[in-house]
């Protein structure tokens, strides 16, 4: 009786191992990480990386799952809270990799912790994509690292040229926040271009602040005495707000002129009309947008209840990076260390690759070659756009 039993068991075993589809196949499922400040400084940005990722898995599943090696395997969204903190990041990042065997991470998004996270993906030998992180430090030397948006070195000179060609002036103020990588690091190269373009001494007045102040009225006192014509911040939106109101209130005439880090939806609903008629850089302009960005902002609006800021879309960009990476990889191993070095592989031979934040081919810095955006914002507190610029 036992030896039947045991023959039982056996047959099943076999039925199991090579049943159609295969056990490896119905077993595997491709996880992706997103590592996203949830709470924090910058919640908003959080909420604009989960809803693009909900919206990217939603899709995925419609189509029964990622196609590889003619294959389709189920795909895991695993998000984890970096609560906008550097040391919060390279544990998520940790914690995705080691435990949850991600395949891929996306995000995260600030410098501030892209930076160092993207450290740990990189010795991990994981592929991360940054969708929004603009300094230089986030792919230097990190192979396993990429991101979606243009940097800093371009960006700053971009506002340079836009300031100088636009209003004719020739003497800058700028204010940032000397703890966090992704304003120091733009303050830097913008008061570098506007010094090559206008001389030295053109920044008349160049102050600083701290993560979490609140009152700006010392640094902008001296920028209103200094005789600077303009204002650059290249500041978050919960700093734009107190900033440009509390220089209004002290009787700033002048423009204020802002960076990516101005396009979330919250700028404008925590600033005011003290923002109507600003001008800031960025990855795309909502209002006016056409084809697959126009359907992506209807479909996320008609969700969500706003327009999607450029994180969203970003985000949304840098999963479909992501999928085409893990489509193009060839075919899953079930060994995840393998595997991902597939798909790090075949992210970084992806060309001219549609997004709708625009067409990225990558450098061999896991950077890709785009456009700048110049956005107005109008009388009624919309993000219109203005001019592109590009490389």
């Amino acid at each position: 009786m036992k030896k039947l039993l045991y023959l039982v068991l056996a047959a099943c075993v076999v039925t199991l191992c090579f049943s159609s589809n295969g056990w490896t196949q119905r077993k595997t499922t491709i996880k992706v990480g997103i590592n996203a400040p949830m709470t924090g400084d910058i919640p908003k940005v959080g909420e604009g990386t989960k809803y693009a990722a909900e919206m990217w898995l939603e899709d995925v599943n419609k189509a029964g799952g990622i196609e590889v090696g003619g294959k389709k395997y189920p795909v895991e969204v695993v998000l984890e809270d970096n609560e906008s903190k550097a040391e919060s990041a390279v544990k998520a990042n940790t914690k995705m990799i080691t435990q949850d065997d991600v395949m891929i991470i996306v995000g995260p998004q600030s410098s501030k912790q892209a930076i160092p996270a993207g450290d740990v993906a990189n010795n991990y030998e994981t592929p991360m994509i940054s969708p929004w992180s603009t300094n230089p430090a986030t792919t230097a030397d990190r192979p396993y690292v990429f991101r979606g948006c243009f940097l800093d070195p371009f960006q700053g000179p971009v506002l340079a040229n836009f300031i100088t060609e636009e209003f004719g002036f020739a003497k800058a103020a700028v204010l940032y926040d000397v703890a966090s990588d992704y304003p120091k690091g733009l303050a830097e190269f913008f008061k570098a271009a506007w010094e090559e373009k206008h001389g030295a001494g053109s920044v008349v007045a160049y102050e600083s602040f701290t993560t979490k102040d609140t009152d700006f009225s010392s640094q902008l006192t001296k920028i209103i005495n200094s005789d600077a014509e303009f204002l650059f911040t290249p500041q978050y939106y919960n700093e734009v707000a107190l900033i440009v109101n509390q220089a209004k209130d002290l009787g700033w005439k002048g423009p204020v002129v802002g960076s990516d880090s101005w396009g979330s939806a919250e700028t404008v609903e925590l600033c005011g009309e003290a923002c109507f008629g600003q001008f800031f850089s960025t990855h795309y302009a909502a209002a006016g947008a056409k084809g697959a960005t126009k359907e992506f902002i209807d479909r996320y609006n008609s969700k969500y209840g706003y327009v999607p800021d450029d994180v969203g879309a970003l985000t949304w960009d840098a999963l479909r990076l992501a999928q085409a990476a893990i489509e193009g990889s060839g075919e899953l191993s079930g060994n995840v260390k393998k595997d991902r070095a597939a798909v790090r592989d075949a992210l970084a031979k992806i060309e001219n690759f549609e997004g709708i934040t625009g067409t990225m081919t990558f450098t061999e810095e896991g950077d890709p070659n785009k456009c700048a955006v110049i956005v107005k914002i109008s009388d009624k507190g919309e993000y219109e756009f203005y001019k592109s610029i590009c490389p």
